[in-house]
């Protein structure tokens, strides 16, 4: 480890504490299921897995974000509360390093979100800066993955279509392909070895036929009915299968989609542009940007400068638990973002906690921070 990276994790605590989030340690063995049902592909595929003495699956710390929540929940400690963490996680890599530290808070129950977003963002540049980072030099991205739900249901697009889309939400190549088999009917591939009867019955959605159809194939083919999906799920499966396949966007309602996923812009022009597509398209954002023009006036008040931050209609983060606000803070020359984090109000609910608890935070890449010339604040 450099001398810099050191000393810059050593600091890092105290400037947590100081924003009032409270240190967290968390153990490096964690559970892995958690991961593996909501991180998203990019991640899971990069997970250290192991297992336990009893069959359960377990995992290398691969973030933090989720070992905080479990903790809050175990704890059973009252919120609102601002957890902070400092350590080495550990992510496979095929050409580069396997573990390496990482920073950040995760603010938990807050119900003021367009405050706790503010407050999250304002407070990773300003350990950037504390940290003897120009801000001048770095790039700051804003995406809204609650926006960009609320947009495709103004559409009228099936549900199956909707969370498809949904699923490739920063994923530039992903959606792009997606939004072509939207034109062009390329998704039909899925459908064509079903059997013309088992279609047919799909495409009317008639569950009852279909499923009673499906329980009979079931039978004869000797498959117990008591395990894995059953047949009423198989049925409603290939009716969102073929109602995604047989579906063509018309040209305007695609237009319409490409140019809200085109707005790029910076974030005090933001709000101007979403309006004007929504005058322009008949689409309505409702409490989606509500919550939207929310944001960045607790982000002015925050002291934040909105002209040096960017809105991408089309950004998003890799990780599949983000719910609303995502962002990234970047410098130039740097294989990854030097600060990364979003909302996730529903992360903490499925982990295990009993009332629903709105949460976001963002984590600090400190290798990064020591590369493009961090320094210990004095």
């Amino acid at each position: 480890m450099s001398t810099a990276l050191a000393a810059l994790e050593r600091s890092l605590p105290a400037q947590f504490v100081q924003r009032g989030a409270v240190m967290m340690d968390v153990p490096i063995l964690q559970p892995s299921d958690p991961y593996l049902d909501t991180a998203g592909e990019a991640l899971r595929r990069r997970i250290f897995l192991t297992k336990g003495e009893d069959g359960r699956g377990l995992c290398l710390r691969p973030d933090f974000t989720i070992p905080v929540c479990l903790a809050h929940i175990a704890n059973g400690a009252g919120l609102p509360r601002r957890y902070a963490y400092c350590g080495t996680i550990f992510r496979q890599s095929g050409d580069g390093p396997s573990e390496y530290p990482q920073a950040g808070i995760e603010d938990l129950g807050d119900a003021d979100r367009a405050a706790a977003d503010g407050r999250t963002i304002a407070d990773a540049l300003g350990v950037l800066a504390d940290c003897g980072i120009d801000l001048t030099k770095v790039e700051t991205t804003v995406g809204d993955q609650a926006l960009f739900e609320q947009f495709l249901s103004s559409l009228g697009l099936p549900s199956g279509w909707q969370r498809r889309l949904i699923r490739t939400f920063g994923h530039d190549t992903l959606l792009r392909q997606a939004l072509e088999s939207l034109a062009t009917g390329g998704s039909r591939a899925s459908i064509e070895t079903l059997s013309p009867d088992l279609y047919e019955l799909a495409l009317a959605r008639d569950v009852a036929r279909l499923s009673d159809n499906i329980r009979d194939r079931m039978e004869e083919g000797g498959l117990p009915l008591h395990r894995g999906r059953t047949p009423a799920e198989i049925a409603g499966r290939l009716i969102e299968k073929v109602a995604v396949a047989e579906t063509r966007l018309d040209r305007t309602v695609l237009e319409r989609l490409r140019a809200f996923l085109s707005i790029d812009c910076p974030l005090d022009r933001s709000v101007d542009a979403l309006e004007m597509l929504c005058r322009e398209s008949g689409t309505d954002l409702g409490h989606s940007l509500d919550a939207f023009k929310a944001r960045g006036e607790a982000l002015a008040r925050a002291g934040v400068d909105l002209s040096r931050l960017r809105y991408r209609a089309a950004f998003g983060r890799a990780l599949d638990y983000y719910t609303g606000m995502v962002f990234e803070i970047s410098a130039e020359g740097q294989d990854g973002p030097l600060v990364g984090g979003g909302r996730y109000d529903k992360l903490v609910s499925y982990l295990g906690a009993r009332e629903t608890i709105p949460a976001v935070g963002f984590a600090l890449w400190p290798g990064r921070m020591a590369s493009v010339g961090s320094r210990v604040p004095a």
